[in-house]
């Protein structure tokens, strides 16, 4: 089976060939430096950007794929969760283009995806479902930060999910405070790594609290008063490290912490993490030690399919037609709070 997927959800453009379980192409255009300005994501800017650069991904990741529109199979999309104007433009041309060809289409839930994506690896990358154990998997990203039981292929439930403020906010929202650049999870990963993360104290958010859900906005609000009242010591770059070590030191502490509590509460031996703050470097060390020291397997998303892309729509979207899920409707509508139940 050859198909196509498209990922609009947020700021970036995204579209890859998929065949046989095999990523051909997975283009992305990002908006990084559009909304840099702003510090954050505007909505109406990220769906006018997408609207260009539709188009040119597709003919990228079919170019790239060396695969005609004549010899896909099927379409896939993210339906949700995400920005309303931003889901419209994949979407919507998704059923178009599946309208015009006759074939099936298939709306996928972005955070869905993530949960297959750390099964996805080599050169080229190849999704390796007859590997897949019995899981806890930790997703986080900018707006989302939860933990899930995968039971079995095609079958989850949320264990918990964040109450605010999820870890990607947190990390944007403190880096602001510090007057670091958009996106700033990226930055204080980099700054850390020069910094002490015992520095300073800051509080780590339901840590003690025995259930699954995450809430960030305490650590956020303890990092203003910080900077508030030392105002001085903001004009220091050691001190700029040493913050960023210790707010990320916090943060990475209430991920591991919680994740390794559900996987040993459910008897399981399986980690995995995908989601853009998956990237970040303290997180995958601290995740690796804590499983190691467990004797748990940890699969870890790839670096190139943490942030949202195409290429984990189409792994997903492939992987439900093969196990007989029901094409979507072509005149289903987007589901912007799509929930992972």
């Amino acid at each position: 089976m050859t198909l196509l997927a498209l990922e609009t959800s947020c700021d970036e453009t995204s579209a890859a060939v998929i065949r046989d379980h095999r990523i051909l192409s997975n283009a992305v255009s990002s908006q990084i430096d559009l909304h840099a300005e702003y510090g954050g994501v505007v909505p109406e800017l990220a769906a006018r950007e997408h609207l260009r650069n539709l188009m040119p991904v597709v003919q990228t990741a079919l170019r790239e794929a060396g695969v005609t529109v004549d010899q896909l199979d099927a379409i896939a999309a993210t339906q949700g969760p995400g920005l309303p104007l931003a889901l419209l433009v994949g979407f919507k041309a998704a059923q178009a283009l599946a309208f015009v060809l006759q074939k099936p289409l298939v709306g996928i839930n972005h955070h869905e995806a993530h949960l297959y994506s750390p099964w996805i690896a080599g050169s080229p990358p190849v999704a390796d479902f007859a590997a897949f154990q019995p899981n806890v998997s930790l997703i986080v990203s900018g707006g989302h930060t939860m933990l899930v039981h995968v039971a079995s292929e095609l079958k989850h439930r949320v264990l918990g999910s964040t109450l605010d403020d999820a870890a990607g906010e947190c990390f944007d929202k403190t880096g602001k405070l510090m007057g670091l650049p958009y996106p700033a999870g990226p930055e204080i990963d980099r700054l850390a790594q020069s910094g002490n993360p015992l520095a300073y104290e800051f509080p780590r958010p339901l840590l003690q609290d025995t259930n699954d859900d995450f809430s960030f906005s305490g650590l956020k609000t303890s990092v203003r008063y910080f900077v508030r009242d030392r105002p001085a010591l903001l004009e220091q770059t050691q001190t700029i490290c040493d913050l960023c070590a210790s707010v990320q030191a916090a943060i990475v502490e209430v991920l591991v912490t919680k994740t390794i509590r559900a996987t040993k509460r459910l008897g399981l031996r399986c980690v995995t993490a995908s989601g853009g703050v998956t990237c970040n470097s303290a997180l995958r060390r601290e995740l690796t030690r804590a499983c190691a020291a467990r004797g748990y397997t940890l699969r870890l998303a790839e670096r190139s399919l943490c942030t949202d892309n195409a290429a984990m729509i189409g792994i997903l979207a492939e992987h439900k037609l093969a196990h007989q899920t029901a094409p979507t409707g072509l005149d289903e509508d987007i589901k912007t709070a799509w929930s992972l139940g």
